[in-house]
């Protein structure tokens, strides 16, 4: 059984780090203004909400799965408290960083219409924080000698760095025309 939770728990962790991305650029691209005939703007942005939910899902099931393992004896509070596990204490530190940035930007986003946007927008930027402590979570936690996680990760950055490098591009077009 600890064999299959390992599995799962690396599985959905990728998947949840292939998801996350796939909400950090549709986030560019939506603030962006990203649209077409296809794809309205609403549309790119209700696809940023339901993949989240998605990725939540899987960030979820990651966490359950790592902590229900024996193996590494991770806690619960490991999840949620930073550096406090015995087991690889700083990238699983990350990750509890990485989920409490997340978790500030879910609960924002839920209380939104009691918020002002300024205030929702300054904490919804902490998703550009999470996403790289994420990263760097899923590179420290010890599958570097996985060649597919090293790709799949490398994808996920350089899909993360062309789109604000798009958004960038875009912003100082806006400046010159103005």
């Amino acid at each position: 059984m600890t064999q299959a939770l390992w599995f799962a728990s690396r599985g959905t962790g990728l998947v949840s780090m292939l998801l996350f991305t796939a909400v950090v650029v549709l986030g560019v691209l939506t603030r962006g203004g990203a649209a077409s005939r296809r794809w309205p703007r609403f549309a790119v942005a209700g696809l940023h909400r339901y993949v989240s939910l998605l990725a939540l899902g899987f960030l979820v099931v990651h966490i359950a799965t790592a902590t229900i393992d024996d193996y590494a004896g991770i806690r619960w509070v490991d999840a949620v408290v930073p550096f406090g596990s015995a087991y690889r204490p700083v990238a699983l530190g990350l990750g509890a960083v990485a989920f409490d940035l997340l978790l500030a930007v879910i609960l924002t986003s839920l209380v939104r219409a009691r918020m002002s946007y300024r205030a929702w927008r300054a904490v919804h930027w902490l998703g550009y924080a999470f996403w790289p402590v994420a990263l760097v979570h899923g590179l420290l936690v010890g599958d570097l000698d996985l060649v597919y996680v090293v790709v799949l990760d490398g994808v996920c950055l350089l899909a993360v760095a062309a789109a604000v490098a798009w958004r960038v591009d875009l912003r100082q077009k806006e400046e010159v025309a103005a």
